[in-house]
């Protein structure tokens, strides 16, 4: 009986611990993003990435894909080089949209979230969890925070995922997704262009003519094409110069 009654009170401290070193780390994370986006806002105040975004799943993996031009306002570019595409983990990528200080934020939190989280479980995260964490973040901050993500990878449980994270805090899975300024020249020819089961040579031609009609109109736009190819066995990075881009009209 004595011998129940300890084992019963080592655990319920254990179970009092674990939820105070959670809430602990909870706080610490949020302070740490509050930390960060004011750091962020210092070194890219105003700075936009008023940009194209997508993801498209095809037969074996995802292909997220994004312009590289940032802005401030509607008139001045600010970079023509910024890469869109956050790795958060080995197999798990987030675009970006929106003020690149928030999302800058945001992402540095998710890393640090998702490397504790991998550790805890002693395997690679979920593409969900990461997704999940992006929700949580934006949805605690979304009075503040003014950037979207689209978080995309491969995991063992689920294969090929993409998920779409709003401004407040929403999460929507989706076969392919578009997002950014640039999205609204482009929703008609992903609708009639899309297919389930593409091969990996349609996926990235889907997703090459999609971002250059796409940076072809739209005047915050622009730069060279990033697209991150991500698959069972690995990361493949590919860049599309801006000269390289198919044309579809005079521009």
């Amino acid at each position: 009986m004595r011998l129940t009654i300890t084992r019963f009170a080592v655990s319920f401290t254990v179970i009092i611990w674990r939820h105070v070193l959670k809430k602990f780390i909870h706080n610490l994370y949020v302070e740490f993003l509050i930390m960060e986006k004011q750091h962020s806002y210092s070194q890219v105040k105003g700075v936009s990435t008023g940009t194209t975004i997508l993801a498209v799943k095809f037969n074996g993996g995802v292909i997220i894909g994004s312009d590289s031009r940032a802005s401030m306002g509607e008139s001045y570019v600010s970079s023509k080089t910024i890469n869109k595409l956050i790795q958060v983990h080995d197999r798990i990528f987030c675009c970006i949209a929106g003020s690149l200080a928030d999302a800058q934020a945001v992402t540095k939190m998710a890393k640090f979230q998702l490397s504790f989280h991998s550790i805890q479980m002693e395997s690679p995260p979920l593409v969900k969890a990461a997704a999940s964490i992006m929700r949580e973040l934006c949805y605690s901050n979304k009075e503040e925070l003014q950037a979207g993500f689209i978080t995309a990878g491969w995991d063992r449980k689920k294969g090929p995922q993409i998920y779409v994270v709003s401004l407040g805090g929403m999460l929507l899975s989706q076969p392919f997704t578009i997002g950014g300024s640039g999205s609204t020249y482009i929703y008609g020819y992903v609708d009639a262009k899309f297919k389930p089961d593409m091969s990996l040579e349609e996926a990235k031609q889907f997703s090459i003519n999609a971002l250059a009609l796409a940076m072809g109109r739209d005047n915050v736009s622009g730069g060279v094409v990033h697209l991150v190819v991500i698959t069972e066995p690995g990361v493949k990075h590919i860049v599309v110069p801006g000269d390289k881009l198919p044309k579809f009209h005079d521009e």
